[in-house]
């Protein structure tokens, strides 16, 4: 035998109590060591937090296009780097607001600003490399587009987090949802809940119905797939299943009734391409750009990006069909151009309703009417009296007027000679405040000597122009009262080619004829409107 002592459970037992022990002991270092892991980490949460200073938007967020519109408030187009214009929230309906919550951050008027699963979900897609998740809330959407830059870093998202808690800690809900809706992109070049409802709807933000904005509220999820709906029957119906979805989640939460969610039918969309150079509405916006400048003594460019609102004096739908009745127009001689200028305006306060300068912005960007020196001839005559010393003086030494000059004076000659400078834009606002209204001043163009019209003069006609006969150059037709005052000038020449510039040509017979007729048409258009 070795002599030793055989091993007993009694033997055994401290062995296991010293296990059972170091288990513990090593136990409570973890636990202690987690615990300060978790108290360092929430104390550099906080530290980090208090540090963290909201940052102030980017400038192009900041910047707004400015919008054009008609005489009766259609919209007639915009400029601007960015297609947004800021709205109130007061200005948006609440069913709105409610569509995009359903549709983005359904916890919104309740949660701190961020969504926690939402950032550990984005934090492994991160670290993983795997595709990019969502999950932010509105906060954090807003913090995203409007205060960060758009990199996807883990880092970035724990800043865009602290951030959209500070946010949401120091501002009120009210305050981030009307900073999103003013940011976010729908699509169609429209960022902004404004651009969009025009984009898409042809309306003001606060003319949109539930409807349009559930429609609105689902196009944020994939804008740039969804702009197409309308056009593209599969988009189209891509977008009605989450338009549903929208309004089922809008009546789960309570937003709407159950009577409102089924008398919902999905809307129709209409796109306005306020970027298009095509077309009479950038001759529009061009002049009434112009004016709108110098009225309010900025430059163009600073208009363009300041979110005005340019109410004009146009009439929209009498220059479209200006537009279409001159391009059923006779047509020229073989060779030449024929060039058309109208002008309609209201003598006595000098509100220009039509003014048509060419065929097409982007095939000739010169204005025939406003810039166009169109030979006067004859067309000086029933005029000439008012060229002494005054507001007119100086037409009388123009031997080729630009047809909105030749055109005050016409109208000038329907009220007694009173002259009414010629202006485009109305008024003009920004952020629900006026800061310009036109308030013409017309004033008396008749020499001292001359005699005075008499009162309630009829309508007065008049043709002349450069040439006579065949070799008719210019031509100008004009019919006046005191109420509307439309005059057309046509002029026609050899284009440039080559190295050759153009030069003028005859008319011909047919536009003699087709003159009196567009004056005509013009009035009636107007007279009805």
């Amino acid at each position: 035998m070795s002599g030793k002592r055989p091993v007993t459970a009694r033997h055994r037992l401290p062995v296991r109590l010293r296990a059972r022990r170091r288990r513990a002991r090593w136990i409570r270092r973890v636990l202690l060591a987690v615990l300060v892991l978790v108290l360092a980490s929430f104390g550099t949460v906080i530290v980090a937090y208090h540090l963290t200073v909201i940052p102030k938007p980017h400038p192009e967020v900041v910047i707004q296009s400015t919008v054009f519109l008609d005489a009766q408030g259609e919209y007639l187009g915009r400029r601007g780097p960015v297609d947004r214009q800021d709205v109130r929230l007061s200005q948006v309906p609440r069913a709105v607001q409610d569509s995009v919550i359903a549709a983005e951050n359904r916890s919104f008027r309740t949660d701190s600003g961020v969504s926690p699963t939402g950032l550990v979900r984005a934090a492994v897609s991160t670290l993983s490399g795997s595709q990019r998740q969502g999950g932010s809330t509105i906060t954090q959407q807003y913090v995203k587009n409007a205060l960060l830059s758009p990199e996807q870093s883990l880092s970035r998202k724990v800043r865009e987090a602290l951030i959209a808690v500070k946010l949401d800690r120091t501002r009120s809900k009210e305050e981030i949802l009307e900073g999103y809706l003013n940011t976010v992109y729908f699509g169609r070049g429209a960022a902004g809940i404004q651009s969009a409802a025009r984009n898409y709807f042809g309306v003001d933000a606060r003319e949109l119905s539930l409807a349009q904005g559930a429609a609105l509220a689902a196009v944020i999820n994939l804008p740039s797939y969804y702009e197409r709906a309308g056009a593209d029957a599969r988009v189209t119906a891509a977008l009605r299943n989450r338009w549903e979805w929208v309004l089922d989640g809008m009546r789960g939460s309570g937003m709407i009734s159950a009577k409102e969610r089924a008398a919902v039918a999905f809307p129709a969309f209409r796109f306005y391409p306020p970027g298009d150079t095509d077309g009479q509405r950038q001759y529009l916006i061009d002049v009434a750009a112009a004016e709108a400048a110098d009225r309010l003594g900025i430059t163009q460019d600073e208009l363009a990006r300041g979110g005005y609102t340019v109410r004009t004096t146009f009439d929209l739908a009498a220059q479209d069909a200006t537009a279409e009745r001159v391009r059923r127009a006779p047509p020229a001689r073989t060779g030449t151009r024929l060039h058309t200028a109208v002008v309609a305006m209201v003598p006595g306060d000098g509100a220009v309703r039509v003014l048509y300068g060419g065929a097409d912005y982007a095939k000739q960007l010169f204005n025939d009417a406003v810039s166009g020196a169109v030979e006067a001839g004859t067309a000086l005559k029933p005029v000439g009296h008012l060229t002494g010393d005054g507001p007119l003086e100086s037409l009388g030494r123009t031997a080729a007027p630009s047809p909105l000059r030749m055109a005050s004076a016409y109208a000038a000659t329907a009220v007694n000679g009173m002259y009414a400078k010629p202006y485009t834009v109305s008024r003009v606002t920004h952020a629900g405040r006026t800061l310009h209204t036109m308030r013409p001043k017309p004033i008396s163009a008749l020499p001292e000597t001359a005699v005075p019209y008499p009162a309630g003069s009829p309508t007065t006609t008049f043709t002349g122009g450069a040439g006579t006969g065949p070799e008719t150059r210019t031509l100008w037709h004009t019919e006046s009262d005191k109420e509307l005052s439309v005059t057309v000038a046509l002029f026609a020449e050899y284009p440039a080619r080559d190295k050759q510039p153009a030069r003028p040509a005859r008319l011909g017979d047919a536009p003699k004829r087709f003159a009196p007729s567009l004056v005509q048409e013009v009035r009636e258009q107007l007279l009805r409107s």
